[in-house]
């Protein structure tokens, strides 16, 4: 009995009772039966008097041990036997706190390594560390900007204590990984691997983790879930990750292993979540991984960088939201991540019938319409732009790059364009102006616009449910795509550059010149820009001078036998040849001749001629009018014409004897006579009313071209 017990314990104190394997001793026992053993309930009965009894004894303890999970317990019996032990000993435990993560430190130090001799060099090495925190500052986590951490460092050295923080906080909630148990049996192997291969780093850090070795991989990877193995081997470590990969191509990288340290932080932070039971925050932010990586005497930048390619190239990297934010999250997971579904749908997309309307598309968001154009046209055929007085933007198809070194195919684009228009030649040369994609960006354009293709499709399939993927990873594909989108305007910018130009210098060149102009692509908007670009270079003449005017007709128009030329003659002839001047509308026109026209200076105007004598002639008066009728006379010629008319009146004066019209009219003193109805008899030169002129041809017209050919026609 109890009492029996009692004295029992107290004849051999201080005396301490180990009981192992309690619960798989008791569950051996059926129901019903009785062994030499005794029975269930007996044996349950004799565990309650022994605790009872050893209450009583002051220097008595008793150490039992229980499974802690339902799997040891061993099946039904197993289990309630457990839950009859624990409920019988905890009328009686003493709790017993576990290792502290504080503790673990010592632990584990003296377990696997010898004592620290030089203490100047330790302490040397973790001020380092604290001062190297301290200058990085809001990207560190915040308790490393605390000097109590300065003490963890040397408590934990050589390990840091980032390592320990992720073993006990994450790793710890595995079940069957245990806090002390297996981080010294993990430990131990990491520190065999890193000094096997000569490792040098101040500390051991999360990023110090061989991964690449198999028993350090398997002792991890053992609590885990299948398929972590594939993981490190594709995106983490070894001889054919990507991270390798990486740092074999970028030397800036490769120098500290920045890429595979980045990885086997995440990893260390994230992978137990894969087996967690409860849903958590998941991962690791940008300054805890910055924490499992950074050495003094190393700039964070590297690691930064390097976080951003990896968020982009790895397959089983996930982050949790816009990358440009510090609170952004990463972790690796056994499930490829969208990105490699987005890459492999990637390449479905062809040139021709995917990739060139979408970059068309973008263009057209980009640009909208012109307002100094009248028509703006994308990828659009010779054929299908207007041969009409209107001023064109035509944006070349990504296949008519140009570059300074080989403009070959954009200007022969061009020049397509100016001599056809469909099967016809092109009439209005004049009105086309030309913007062309960069050469050198074009690959990278049309890499993101295959980007944001796929990232579509993914969008587009989940929400009609040929695409079965959870909550996150649908949030994850709608942010990608909204970022990519946001990256491709500006990379469309970037490519199409090219404000292409024809002109001819002189009438007599036979072939037109094609001019680059290359746009600012970081200031302002697309629209802008070209409307500056044509401004500043006068590609398109906004407003105009008289004197250009002038200067234009005295050099192309104005002949010693005939110095006048018709206003929609000009007009016309500007439409149509390149080097003359490509005036945005004909107000521009009318606006120079009026300006022109109110003084003396440039030309005179009339509304019709015959046999040198203008009809309506008028010289710095501004009251004209622009018609087909309009006459541009050259100054010199106007001014003598005038004087000649001055002329004339007064010979006409002399020759009537006074003024022309004076007196009443009739018979009498002062007056002029009249017939017998009293109508006046002048007779005088010139009095004749202008004659009129009727032109009558035939033609015949083609049905095919009646359109084209009336307009000539009536020209």
């Amino acid at each position: 009995g109890k009492e029996i017990l009692s004295n029992l314990l107290t004849r051999y104190a201080p005396c301490v009772v180990l009981i192992d394997e309690l619960v798989a001793y008791v569950r051996q026992f059926p129901d019903g039966q009785r062994l030499s053993g005794g029975t269930f309930d007996s044996n349950l009965s004799f565990v309650q008097a022994l605790t009872e009894a050893c209450k009583l004894v002051p220097n008595a303890m008793i150490l039992a041990s229980l499974p802690e999970s339902e799997v040891e317990a061993g099946g039904e019996r197993g289990m309630i036997a457990l839950r009859a032990l624990e409920k019988t000993f905890g009328r009686v435990q003493a709790l017993w706190k576990p290792v502290a993560t504080e503790e673990a430190f010592e632990i584990v130090r003296r377990r696997l390594f010898e004592p620290v001799r030089d203490l100047a060099d330790r302490e040397r090495v973790c001020r380092a560390f604290a001062d190297t925190y301290a200058a990085e500052g809001a990207r560190l986590p915040g308790e490393t900007q605390e000097s109590r951490y300065f003490d963890r460092l040397l408590r934990a050295y050589p390990i840091h204590p980032e390592v320990f923080d992720r073993l006990y906080e994450d790793w710890t909630t595995i079940e069957g990984f245990q806090r002390t148990r297996g981080v010294l049996k993990l430990m131990a192997k990491v520190i065999y691997r890193l000094w096997k291969d000569n490792n040098t780093d101040l500390m051991i850090l999360p990023g110090s983790l061989p991964l690449y070795d198999g028993g350090t991989r398997s002792e991890l990877n053992y609590y885990l879930v299948a398929g972590w193995d594939a993981v490190i081997e594709r995106d983490i470590d070894g001889d054919r990750a990507e991270t390798t990969a990486l740092e074999t191509k970028a030397p800036r990288f490769g120098a500290v292993n920045a890429a595979r340290r980045v990885a086997r932080t995440i990893y260390l932070g994230s992978a137990p979540a894969s087996v967690a039971t409860k849903p958590g925050i998941r991962g690791l932010d940008r300054a805890h991984v910055l924490l499992g990586c950074l050495q003094p005497g190393q700039v964070h930048s590297t690691y930064t960088d390097v976080l951003s390619r990896l968020a982009d190239r790895l397959h089983y990297l996930n982050s949790s939201g816009d990358r440009a934010q510090e609170a952004t999250r990463y972790w690796f997971d056994t499930r490829a991540n969208l990105r490699r579904e987005m890459e492999d749908r990637k390449k479905r997309f062809d040139d021709k019938s995917d990739v060139h309307p979408k970059i068309g598309e973008v263009l057209k968001k980009l640009i909208g319409t012109l307002p100094s154009f009248d028509g703006v046209h994308v990828f659009t055929p010779h054929a299908d732009v207007p041969d009409d007085s209107g001023l064109r933007f035509v944006l070349l198809a990504p296949e008519f790059f140009y570059a300074r070194e080989e403009p070959r195919l954009a200007v022969d684009a061009v020049v397509s364009y100016l001599r056809h228009n469909c099967s016809k030649p092109r009439y209005r040369t004049n009105r086309l102006l030309f913007l062309a994609p960069d050469y050198s960006a074009l690959a990278l354009l049309r890499n993101s616009i295959r980007t944001a293709l796929a990232w579509g499709t993914i969008v587009e399939d989940v929400r009609e449910g040929r695409l079965n993927i959870d909550q996150f990873q649908r949030r994850q594909a709608e942010n990608e795509l909204q970022i990519t989108e946001a990256v491709l305007l500006k990379t469309v910018r970037d490519c199409y550059k090219w404000l292409l130009c024809p002109a001819q210098y002189a009438a007599t060149d036979i072939q037109p010149t094609v001019e680059g102009h290359a746009l600012n692509t970081s200031s302002g908007t697309l629209v802008s820009e070209i409307e500056r670009t044509c401004q500043e270079n006068e590609l398109v003449i906004f407003t105009w001078s008289p004197v250009h005017l002038c200067a234009k007709l005295s050099e192309v128009y104005w002949k010693p036998g005939r110095p006048f030329v018709g206003a929609l003659t000009f007009w016309e002839d500007t439409l149509r040849y390149l080097y003359l001047p490509r005036l945005k509308n004909r107000s521009v026109l009318e606006q120079a001749i009026v300006s022109g026209a109110a003084t003396r200076d440039f030309f005179g105007t009339a509304y019709g001629e015959h046999d040198g004598v203008y009809t309506g002639f008028q010289l710095g008066n501004a009251y004209v009018q622009l018609d087909d009728t309009l006459l541009l006379i050259e100054p010199a010629a106007a001014a003598a014409y005038e004087e000649r008319q001055k002329t004339q009146k007064t010979q006409d004066k002399d020759d009537d004897g006074g003024p022309v019209g004076d007196g009443p009219v009739g018979d009498g003193p002062g007056g002029d006579k009249g017939d017998k109805d009293g109508n006046d008899k002048k007779g005088k030169k010139g009095d004749d009313p202008q004659k009129s002129y009727t032109f009558i041809g035939t033609v015949d017209v083609n049905a095919a071209t009646a359109k084209m050919r009336l307009t000539q026609i009536a020209e």
